[in-house]
């Protein structure tokens, strides 16, 4: 990685708001939100996803519900991709394609629209964040349902959670915290 490439990420890291002790005790919050108040901070983390984007190839962007269809849509815009969302369940119309995952107290099942993606279409997936993995998980499974060649693309990781040990896909995150 070159010195202007670390600059760039020092420039979204900068702009990532920390809230200790939120939502509960012991947590360390990692505020996405915070680098889109940023002007200068929103420009260079487009440009980072979008630059990752287009070295792989991709035929189509998927954005996760719902912190992925802030950044999905753009990457595609400028690459002149189409974007496809994944929703959680009961939000789609038509036929859809469905995948259950367990979260902390629960579960809950993302869809996506039938035939959207066309069969082998090499799809990135964008989220805000990946920590345990169990959404990213589940639409990586989903995505393998619809025949797709899934990678994955996420703004934080945080690597004491171990989430990318779950994914059965390549994974690049701009931004890591333990």
């Amino acid at each position: 990685m070159d010195e202007a490439h670390r600059l760039k990420i020092a420039v979204v890291r900068n702009a990532i708001g920390t809230y200790p002790d939120f939502p509960k005790p012991g947590v360390i919050f990692r505020d996405v939100f915070s680098i889109l108040t940023n002007v200068s901070a929103s420009q260079v983390l487009m440009d980072l996803m979008v630059e990752h984007a287009r070295s792989l190839g991709i035929d189509v962007i998927v954005g996760l519900d719902a912190r992925g269809f802030l950044f999905g849509p753009l990457i595609a815009a400028k690459l002149e991709k189409p974007f496809v969302p994944i929703r959680k369940k009961g939000k789609l119309p038509g036929r859809v394609l469905s995948q259950s995952f367990k979260l902390e107290y629960g579960e809950d099942t993302f869809e996506i629209q039938e035939n959207v993606l066309g069969k082998r279409k090499r799809v990135l997936v964008v989220d805000d964040l990946l920590a345990t993995g169990g959404t990213m998980a589940a639409a990586i499974q989903l995505l393998n349902l619809a025949e797709a060649d899934v990678h994955c693309l996420v703004v934080i990781e945080l690597t004491s959670l171990n989430g990318r040990s779950k994914l059965a896909a390549p994974v690049h995150s701009i931004v890591q915290f333990e």
